[in-house]
């Protein structure tokens, strides 16, 4: 059964032929390795152009800052996979990705779309508007604010401010970042608690100014990651945590549901 009406089957990504591979319409062996960055192709891929050199460092400087995040849930999965399977890198590496959700990671996403959102329902230039409406909606609904918060960073989390000190620096920033500015400064006082702008919120605004396509944000952080997991996955292949990190959860998590009545009395004192 056909799902959908498929009217344009075509793609302007790549072509090749006997004597050459095209990509976005630039010869892959001639005008591209060895002459271009990684973070060049990347934007080049997607977008279908090269990147001017404040882009370039803009979207270096985005995936620098969270390619690495320590044993977060992902880097646990994926670690995990990989010692139970220790041929299956390609296994390993999904686990991690398919771990990047709404909390993690992925929220760089539900940010960009909020700003989005903000940006959108502003009514001329007035943002603070349309951001105390916003935060106002979210409160009524015990919602989170996207791109704000930190648990560790009270004060402000260093990768945020760093990247939008580097916006301005190289005369990027602009309406998304001022919306997530105005956020910054009306949140706290609409949700009555500290709210620092968080590096889920500073890359979609950057990025965004930046030239990016909301519909392609999730890709910038989800490349960021395969770099940290690749980390994670080549140390995990030379000495093994995932068995012990397996462990540690067992030995953490309480059994509360039923007994069938022929448990060791001593075990389950011990529980």
């Amino acid at each position: 059964m056909r799902i959908g009406k498929q009217s344009q089957p075509y793609t302007a990504i790549a072509t090749s032929d006997a004597h050459s591979i095209t990509v976005r319409g630039k010869d892959l062996c001639h005008d591209l390795i060895g002459k271009i960055g990684f973070t060049d192709y990347f934007w080049l891929l997607v977008i279908g152009e090269m990147p001017s050199d404040a882009q370039r460092q803009m979207l270096d400087a985005c995936l620098v800052s969270i390619a690495e995040h320590g044993l977060v849930p992902s880097v646990q999965a994926a670690r995990m996979t990989l010692a139970a399977g220790p041929e299956a890198w390609q296994g390993a590496m999904a686990a991690g990705l398919l771990g990047m959700g709404t909390v993690v990671a992925g929220s760089t996403e539900s940010a960009g779309q909020f700003l989005h959102a903000v940006l959108s329902e502003a009514h001329g230039d007035d943002i603070a508007a349309s951001a105390q409406d916003h935060l106002t909606t979210l409160k009524a609904a015990r919602q989170k604010v996207p791109g704000l918060g930190h648990p560790q960073h009270a004060s402000g989390d260093p990768r945020a401010n760093r990247l939008l000190e580097l916006s301005d620096e190289l005369g990027i920033s602009g309406r998304y970042v001022e919306v997530l500015r105005v956020l910054g400064e009306t949140a706290p006082g609409i949700m009555g608690r500290p709210l620092p702008i968080n590096v889920s919120g500073a890359i979609p605004a950057v990025i965004l100014d930046a030239g990016w396509p909301l519909e392609a944000l999730k890709a910038v952080p989800l490349l960021a990651r395969a770099a940290g997991l690749s980390a994670h996955l080549y140390e995990e292949s030379l000495r093994s945590i995932g068995f012990i990190m397996s462990n540690h959860a067992d030995q953490a998590i309480a059994y509360d549901g039923l007994r069938s009545g022929r448990e060791d009395p001593k075990t389950e004192d011990d529980a």
